[in-house]
């Protein structure tokens, strides 16, 4: 038995697989976010333990036999986040989450040091983990003197599981610090930011073993001695593992929270001005792009919680049946923007709203505003020289076939729907345990699933929605010029 951890910002969530990768059983345990300051974003490490010992004691309860027969754990976690440790290994203040912007400024001034660019492929993107020790050391010095390690999320629960300071690559190429091309920290990249590779964990590849789970916590659960502990994965990264997107040109379109267009590639293909993500991926020699939207569903969240009508009602007033676009234009900008635009504070809009505008006029707006936004991925990824003519399609807003429909005829590819499970990060990272503790191929083990059917793009709207993306896009310098 394998089993995955994947650290989420909402909640923590493990899975238990066999040899044969079905999964066994699955439990979750919640987790809360503290938003202090208007644009902070905080989770006390704390919280990852009792939430992963939480969630650990359903699976003991619900397959106790399957537990104590693991002999591999595979972590993922969300990126970029502050962990600060002492000394002591103590976490020295809450972790600074991934969609916290409060180092903006210190993002735009690394971003200015042309090492950074040439030495990661990336921009210094204000929600990455450099810019939040540079702010640190500003603004809580007390705090950044402290410091004896930083680590990612996924790594604190690593350091809490094994007792050892490691990463892995596909995380640690979201910090601003990796030389990702050559798959090591920087120290220039390090010094810019006033720490030194001494602060950082030892790192390994995704597939390969970083730890051993701690006797004390192997007893608790009912597990036995030995069990390993990989690498893991950075959660896009992880994802892709379980969705078995690992071989050059790859690809799947994420409609989650946040939305991801993510391609693997076989190797290092940068260009930062297109804000795409250059990534290293969970295996040895492999690399990813990604293009980032930061408000998918979670637009419609937004239209959800105004109107008072769930997610599900919203996209069920729509049909079954795609239509042209509507009037009404919707910029999903509303935690600002990552590819292309790399804008922390433009702000969403709708625009061409009339008096016989309704709530389904909205909603379509939306479905189609962040439709353009992946548009906008594919065709950045495009000029960063990854060509992506079919994904498949995950996430909560792929449970909404307009929205697929949408999404495939913005996009001009089809959309491949896996068949029913769970293929996600937690599954992505009990493959990556599996893999550790067997010495597995891991391309014979990161397969895709079968496609339970594939949604085409509707060619008799293919103009409609062209001239609709032309719309959208020439929008944006005029919404930016107006409300930031």
């Amino acid at each position: 038995m394998y089993l995955g951890i994947d650290l989420g910002t909402s909640s923590v969530k493990v899975m238990l697989i066999d040899g044969e990768q079905h999964v066994v059983g699955s439990a979750s345990a919640a987790l809360a976010v503290a938003n202090p300051i208007p644009g902070w974003s905080e989770q006390d490490a704390g919280d990852w333990e009792s939430a992963t010992d939480a969630a650990m004691g359903q699976l003991k309860a619900a397959q106790p036999r399957e537990l104590a027969a693991v002999t591999g754990i595979g972590l993922s976690g969300h990126m970029h986040g502050a962990t600060l440790v002492d000394i002591h290994d103590r976490p020295i203040r809450p972790c600074i989450l991934w969609n916290d912007t409060r180092s903006h400024a210190e993002a735009a001034e690394l971003d200015a040091i042309p090492a950074f660019r040439q030495l990661t492929g990336n921009i210094v993107f204000p929600g990455f983990t450099a810019p939040k020790l540079l702010w640190a050391a500003r603004h809580e010095p007390a705090h950044f003197d402290a410091i004896r390690f930083v680590l990612l999320p996924k790594d604190y629960l690593r350091l809490w599981l094994t007792g050892e300071h490691m990463s892995e690559m596909s995380d640690s190429a979201g910090t601003s610090w990796l030389d990702v091309g050559a798959r090591r920290w920087s120290p220039e990249l390090l010094a810019a930011t006033g720490l030194e590779e001494r602060q950082m964990p030892d790192l390994v590849e995704g597939t390969d073993t970083a730890g051993v789970l701690r006797p004390e916590l192997a007893s608790r659960w009912g597990m036995g001695a030995g069990v390993v502990v990989a690498g893991g994965a950075g959660d896009n990264a992880a994802s892709a593992v379980g969705m078995g997107t690992v071989r050059d040109g790859d690809a799947f379109a994420s409609l989650g929270t946040s939305g991801v267009l993510f391609a693997a590639n076989n190797g290092f293909k940068p260009k930062p001005e297109s804000a795409v993500h250059a990534f290293c991926h969970a295996l040895p020699d492999t690399w990813h792009q990604m293009g980032v939207i930061l408000a998918a569903t979670d637009s419609l969240n937004w239209l959800a919680d105004v109107t008072g009508v769930s997610q599900a009602d919203l996209t069920a007033e729509l049909g079954d049946t795609l239509k042209a676009p509507g009037s009404v234009t919707f910029l999903p900008y509303v935690s600002g923007e990552r590819t292309p635009h790399n804008d922390a504070l433009i702000r969403g809009a709708f625009a061409g709203i009339g008096k016989e505008s309704h709530r389904a006029t909205l909603t379509q707006a939306v479905v189609e505003g962040v439709a353009f936004a992946f548009a906008d991925c594919r065709d950045a990824l495009a000029s960063a020289g990854q060509t992506v003519g079919r994904a498949f399609a995950v996430g909560g807003g792929a449970r909404s076939r307009y929205w697929l429909k949408a999404l495939s005829t913005a996009l001009a590819m089809p959309l491949d729907i896996p068949v029913n499970g769970d293929f996600g990060a937690a599954f992505g990272a009990a493959r990556l345990g599996l893999i550790a503790a067997t010495g597995a191929d891991p391309l014979a083990v990161m397969t895709p699933p079968a496609a339970a059917e594939t949604i085409e793009p509707d060619a008799a709207l293919a103009g409609a929605f062209a001239a609709k993306l032309e719309t959208y896009r020439n929008l944006y310098p005029a919404i930016r010029s107006a409300t930031t």
